[in-house]
């Protein structure tokens, strides 16, 4: 479509509060969920949407949601105060950015549309006030919306007008296909629903048939992930898994990622021996547990660890696992470069994993598959006195110790309970036996680790890399320093990988 025949927010017929609003976000035009959404939306139909990480999702569904209750207000007959919009998240950040957004946009609204988000983790007596007021928007996880459904905090089945599901693929794999039912039922059998998510899978079209009525689904032939200019997708292969450990250590050790680094993993047990792992070196990790509730799953203090979660500034993301559909790289990948922000995706990839690799390639590229994943060379060489702490940390990390630190989390969840809290009041002894327990040891640190001399950092780099010392044994490695080097200067750009049958014969690493 020529940019002159794009549908602006001004041609859609929108409060001009809401204009306001949208203009002093910056939003020249929409994007374009937003620009084939909002209008269906606001002709009342329901919807089903498919967009991209980062495409405008929250705006496409939080601006004909207003636009609804600002009509209703002006122009229907005057009637109470209550709720009529209800706004369902897998997760307590993404309920927080939902009310952000709806916020922002009623900024010259804000006396005749309330917005309350019930998702944080505050008591329920403290909510309750709030929702006795009745906002005309309640933002929410399901389990936290059906908790006050049940004890009489909220009552939706007479008000309830407009129903949103945002990550919608992500409702069920996050444990609330039972609660959503459930809350289903609290609700009136008439209303108007989105259902917004970056993929169609089976959960969706479970939701499809449980929540909507004859919708418009919107499957956007756009890419699924930002374009080359804001998003580098590189594949590094790697010949051993040792290989892929060792050239983790080196990234994180020297500090050769910029800002913010996430790490993914297929599988929970994967997860805490790459976390313990990197604690002998003293860079301190957390693990998503999906075996514990979602309010504990993550140590993380800035935001929680989980796909759909939108995270602040993540600069890199590395899969450490190949992962196992285009659907999960999508949402691992989709995790940095978010608004007009840059990013890079790394994808450590062992030689048996290639043809895998390539399905996601062409299931995700199209025409560009080809030139999708650019390879990331690395000359293992480089960092080959580093290998022996590798290997010597991972004997570290046995069966024992990773079931010991799966452990050591649910006992410390145990503990930690609000649910128990009553329990243990009552069964005093239960409490004594948990807390003098036997101590769990998940791995022995070994502090000399922790330490990188400058003789064991490559020639190549003495000038760029910034080993973690002691003294930063307590920095996140969520929150890695940023390099003082030019933009333009790339670290990782000049760090070559080969293959072993290449390393007598390979050049030198020269700096871009």
């Amino acid at each position: 479509m020529a940019d002159s025949e794009v549908l602006g927010f001004q041609h859609m017929g929108l409060d001009q509060r809401l204009l306001q609003a949208i203009a002093e976000q910056g939003w020249a035009r929409p994007t374009l969920i937003q620009e084939k959404a909002i209008p269906l939306a606001l002709e009342g139909k329901d919807l089903l949407a498919r967009a991209r990480t980062g495409s405008g999702k929250t705006a496409a569904y939080a601006i004909p949601l207003l636009q609804h209750l600002l009509h209703r207000k002006a122009t229907g007959p005057v009637v109470e105060q209550a709720i009529r919009g209800l706004v369902l998240v897998p997760t307590k950040e993404l309920a927080r950015q939902a009310q952000t957004m709806i916020r922002q946009l009623t900024a010259y609204c804000s006396r005749d549309v309330r917005v309350v988000d019930v998702s944080a983790s505050e008591d329920f007596a403290f909510q309750r006030p709030l929702l006795m007021e009745k906002p005309d928007v309640v933002v929410g996880t399901p389990s936290r919306v059906l908790s006050h459904l049940l004890q009489g905090n909220l009552n939706l089945r007479d008000s309830l007008e407009l129903l949103v599901m945002d990550e919608a693929d992500l409702l069920f794999s996050f444990g609330f296909e039972e609660e959503l039912k459930t809350l289903l039922c609290h609700l009136p059998r008439i209303y108007q629903a989105f259902l917004m998510s970056a993929t169609f899978n089976e959960d969706v079209q479970a939701l499809k048939e449980l929540v909507l009525h004859n919708p418009v689904t919107l499957k956007l032939q756009e890419s699924q992930l930002p374009g080359p200019d804001q998003l580098q997708q590189f594949q590094v292969v790697c010949e051993t898994e040792e290989d892929k450990f060792l050239l983790l250590y080196a990234l994180l050790k020297l500090s050769l990622l910029r800002g913010k680094s996430l790490l993914f993993v297929n599988t929970l047990e994967r997860g805490y021996r790459l976390r313990l792992f990197l604690e002998q070196f003293s860079i301190p990790a957390c693990v998503l547990n999906g075996e514990l509730p979602l309010r504990s799953r993550a140590s993380d203090t800035e935001s929680g660890v989980a796909r759909g979660i939108d995270f602040h500034n993540v600069t890199a993301v590395l899969n450490f696992d190949l992962p196992p559909s285009p659907e999960a790289y999508i949402h691992r990948a989709g995790r940095t470069a978010r608004a007009n922000n840059p990013g890079t995706a790394l994808t450590f990839v062992l030689p048996t994993e290639r043809s895998q690799l390539k399905e996601i390639e062409e299931a995700l590229g199209g025409e560009n598959a080809e030139s999708m994943f650019l390879p990331y060379q690395f000359r293992m060489e480089e960092i080959e006195g580093f290998r022996y702490r590798c290997r010597d940390a991972m004997r570290s990390v046995t069966k024992q110790a990773i079931r010991e630190a799966r452990l050591k989390e649910i006992k410390e969840e145990l503990l930690h309970s609000e649910k128990l809290k009553t329990y243990f009041e009552d069964n005093p002894r239960d409490l004594q036996l948990l807390r003098h327990d036997r101590p769990l040891h998940p791995a022995v640190v070994k502090p000399h680790l922790g330490h990188v001399p400058d003789y064991l950092v490559p020639p190549t780099l003495r000038g760029i890399a910034r080993p973690h010392s002691k003294r930063k044994r307590n920095r996140p490695f969520t929150s890695l320093r940023k390099l003082k080097t030019p933009r333009t200067q790339n670290p990782l750009r000049s760090f070559k990988y080969t293959r072993k049958k290449q390393r007598t014969s390979a050049p030198s690493a020269k700096h871009s």
